[in-house]
């Protein structure tokens, strides 16, 4: 994540979401932080989400840090890995391909990108998370060298059209955003013709249960189809942490109104060797429900 991960407006019930804050510890949340569903637009998601991974990116990257590695490409809990899945093209193609990671937290992704010969930019709204991306970029010995880094809103890509030739995400920004078409639309500007862009989110259907890695969470407590964001609010009633939800429907027709076309919708089983929970997801959960849905896009 430098996601999420990796940036208008849209009551009160439990968490009961796939919560990428569970991909970042539920034990970091605000003591004093009220659980409600309401409408936060923008703005407001946008200001909560930064400070959100700043004050928790220092937890996150000592808590998962291992499993992430410095320079692996792990498209979410289940441990799904780029070397094996080959989503974004054969491994030896992606030498001299102009790369987008968006949300990509402390650019792990980005560090295996150029260490294939790829050209990549780490983008993500939080700074702090960035500054874990430069750490590992100047402690470590990936041998893929410093990765650009770029602060920015996922919505607003401050880039020139048709500058890269392949845009991801794991994890990263997408959940956290209002308006996720915008996006969209935003990957397709600054891909060339015929590029990819390949994107990971918490599978939507998560959304009806309770974010539990246990028997708890196996039971369906709330609508798949409510859209009402899940957000985190301080006693004065301001957003201190915001998620938004799409269904599997929204998301295609998203992807197609930017002029993109869907290749392929991977929703990873979760594989024997892995044993560990991650807020949410678990191995008891992921050989029932899927965890994660990753999209595969080209640009028309």
């Amino acid at each position: 994540m430098i996601q999420g991960p990796f940036s208008q407006d849209d009551a009160k019930e439990p968490r009961v979401l796939g919560d990428p804050r569970a991909l970042a510890g539920a034990a970091q949340t605000d003591a004093e932080a009220e659980a409600t569903r309401r409408r936060a637009g923008a703005a407001e998601s946008s200001r909560a989400n930064r400070r959100w991974w700043d004050r928790n990116a220092d937890d996150y990257q000592l808590e998962h840090g291992d499993f992430l590695g410095d320079a692996r490409f792990v498209w979410g809990p289940e441990g799904l890995d780029e070397v094996e899945a080959g989503l974004l093209g054969p491994v030896a193609g992606l030498k001299d391909k102009d790369v987008l990671e968006i949300g990509a937290g402390a650019a792990q992704c980005s560090r295996w990108l150029a260490a294939q010969g790829a050209r990549p930019v780490a983008l993500d709204l939080s700074f702090r998370q960035l500054q874990h991306a430069r750490r590992i970029d100047q402690d470590g010995e990936t041998g893929a060298g410093l990765v650009p880094l770029v602060q920015a809103d996922a919505g607003a890509l401050p880039f020139a059209d048709a500058s890269f030739d392949l845009a991801c995400s794991a994890y990263g920004a997408l959940p956290f955003i209002a308006d996720t078409a915008r996006v969209q639309r935003e990957v397709r500007r600054v891909l060339r013709p015929g590029g990819r862009w390949v994107f990971s989110v918490t599978h939507p259907v998560r959304w009806a249960f309770p974010d539990e890695p246990g028997p708890e969470g196996l039971t369906a407590v709330a609508s798949y189809f409510d859209r009402t964001p899940y957000v985190e609010q301080d006693d004065r009633g301001l957003a201190v942490y915001v998620e938004h939800h799409r269904t599997l429907g929204d998301r295609v027709r998203e992807i197609a109104a930017a002029g993109l076309r869907l290749v392929d919708l991977v929703e990873p089983e979760w594989p024997r060797w892995n044993d560990q929970d991650w807020g949410g997801w678990s191995p008891l959960r992921g050989r029932l429900l899927p965890g994660t849905a990753i999209f595969v896009c080209a640009a028309e």
